[in-house]
């Protein structure tokens, strides 16, 4: 884990200028969340709006939204290709990416065009140094 003043960012993750994050799994798909960046920025989750199962998203659509006692923010998908599956655990406890973002994903991907999108997004350490810059 990267530490970056009061924010962490787990590695092994690729990361996108909007704080989403997708790690790729073994079997080609990809979990997308938000960063540790987002939940703080957005404190504590009120509510999360799961996409549907068989959406189909391109790179830097809206993939859903969350809202926060703050706000309400639109989570981007970070690579294209249909939700596969949701994590259903946030419909009732949203507070659970305020909890742990890097373990409570949103979204599962079935990409189309993983290998080209992956080069576009951050690592771990080069999203660490954007933290620093904001």
């Amino acid at each position: 884990m990267i530490e970056v003043g009061e924010y962490k960012v787990k590695e092994g993750l690729y990361y996108t200028k909007d704080h989403e994050w997708a790690k790729v799994l073994d079997d080609g798909t990809v979990l997308v969340g938000i960063t540790d960046y987002a939940q703080k920025e957005l404190g504590d989750l009120a509510y999360v709006e799961l996409p549907e199962v068989g959406k189909e998203v391109n790179k830097g659509d809206v993939l859903c939204e969350i809202e926060s006692v703050k706000a309400v923010s639109e989570v981007y998908a970070p690579v294209s290709g249909e939700v596969i599956e949701v994590n259903e655990a946030l419909e009732d406890s949203p507070e659970l990416l305020n909890e742990d973002p890097y373990e409570n994903w949103i979204a599962k991907l079935k990409p189309s065009n993983l290998d080209e999108e992956l080069k576009e997004l951050m690592d771990a350490e080069a999203y660490a140094k954007y933290l620093e810059s904001l």
